[in-house]
């Protein structure tokens, strides 16, 4: 199913690794606008080239592209390889440490009719129009999407451990994650990650937006090229790879915010939330996210100076009338939107992902900070999904509701560039591996 290649990464001049720091960011969709004004002030990083300013911002990032490449701030690596990509954190509250393990190759664009990329989310066109636009004007995948495979055997995690004796460079980002990269240039053991993945279905964790935008380039080049081969550099797509076996694959949960409801009235909203709900005030509302975990269809509700969990009367579920497989209307966060957000709050399902009285938050600290200035009218706090359900659903066919998951970290940029250019990219890696 999902073939892979290496590939000859654009990585940064080895004089400039000491600075590495300094030139990685976050992605594009999750940098802050004060990250990304201080690292708009260093000329090198990496951020020009995901999220270029100005009023024609691919232009920009071609141009500075362009410039790296003469002034030699990014080289070419001369061997083909898959680079190894470890990231290592704890979780708010833990001590547990986690590795998560992955490697990031170049994989071919598919459309998703061919389940071999499973989504687990819609994409806004706007935002796949802009990484279309980038791309095409640089030839270049900036940073790596997230993708997850099946493989309970965990083969390929030995030949990644060894690899990781030799690092290429490390870094620690904002939130404290400390970010490895190496690589395996052995043909042999390419051969065998290869291999390995062709009876492979992808599910897409992170970055729809990045791949779609591929996705939408090679059929645009697709058809402008009447010797289309399938072999040009416009059907590939840098992906970073990780085991979904693993335990270290975390999933945070990804809580909504009210706010801007007129004549929002808590006594109202409680009512409501009662006729459906078994209803449990909750005296400190520090402990809330605690009390709810790991019990189905329960969530905790913040407003200004109280807190409550409520839980889903089990014979209320079937009263869900919208029109969705019994495998999502049984997620937590479609009860959630149908009987809170829906049904007590009023804002009807077809505006839930356009509607400006929701916003999403994924720390419980910034939620409580946020009722309690009346920055928000409430806060609804939910449990993190589970990956067996994303697998359950991915693999379905069907697609997970609106912020359902948030799998953390986030993969960086700036560690490598992938060039789809056609004479770099045939130049840069041997097919037949």
């Amino acid at each position: 199913m999902a073939e892979i290649i290496p590939l000859k990464a654009w990585r940064y001049h080895t004089s400039l690794i000491p600075d590495i720091d300094q030139l990685v960011s976050p992605l594009f969709d999750v940098v802050s606008e004060k990250q990304r004004q201080k690292q708009y002030q260093n000329p090198h990083n990496s951020i020009h080239l995901s999220v270029p300013k100005g009023d024609n911002p691919a232009e920009n990032a071609r141009h500075t592209l362009k410039k790296w490449k003469q002034n030699g701030i990014i080289v070419q690596d001369q061997i083909p390889g898959i680079y190894v990509y470890y990231q290592h954190f704890q979780l708010p509250g833990s001590i547990r440490h986690f590795c998560r393990k992955g490697f990031i190759c170049n994989i071919r664009v598919y459309d998703w009719d061919e389940k071999v990329i499973l989504r687990h989310e819609n994409t806004m066109p706007v935002s796949v129009n802009d990484r279309t636009e980038i791309l095409a004007k640089t030839q270049l995948n900036v940073s790596p999407t997230h993708g997850l495979y099946e493989d309970t055997g965990f083969l390929l995690e030995k030949y990644m451990d060894e690899s990781m004796e030799t690092p290429l460079y490390e870094t620690e980002d904002y939130q404290g994650v400390k970010d490895v990269l190496s690589v395996i240039r052995d043909p042999d053991v390419i051969n065998i990650f290869t291999s390995h993945l062709r009876d492979k279905q992808i599910v897409l964790a992170d970055g729809h937006h990045r791949y779609a935008g591929s996705l939408a380039y090679k059929k645009q080049q697709q058809a402008n090229n009447p010797t289309h081969t399938g072999g040009e550099g416009y059907n590939y797509h840098m992906m970073y790879l990780t085991n979904m076996e693993s335990d270290d694959i975390r999933v945070l949960p990804t809580h909504r915010l009210i706010h801007g409801l007129k004549d929002f009235d808590q006594k109202k909203v409680m009512e409501r939330i009662e006729s459906n709900f078994i209803v449990k005030p909750v005296d400190n509302a520090y402990d809330l996210n605690e009390i709810i975990v790991g019990k189905q269809w329960a969530f905790g509700l913040l407003f200004n100076g109280n807190a409550f969990k409520i839980r889903l009367k089990p014979e209320n579920f079937r009263n869900i009338t919208w029109k969705f497989p019994e495998k999502i209307k049984a997620l937590d966060v479609t009860v959630l939107h149908y009987f809170v957000i829906e049904k007590a709050l009023g804002i009807p399902g077809k505006k839930h992902t356009t509607s400006n009285n929701i916003s999403f938050d994924r720390s419980f600290a910034d939620c409580l900070m946020k009722v309690t200035t009346k920055q928000a009218q409430m806060a609804i706090i939910v449990n993190e999904i589970t990956m067996e359900k994303i697998k359950d659903v991915c693999f379905s066919g069907h697609i997970l509701p609106q912020k359902s998951t948030y799998f953390y970290p986030k993969v960086i940029c700036g560690f490598l560039f992938d060039s789809i250019d056609e004479n770099e990219f045939h130049k840069n890696v041997n097919l037949s591996l």
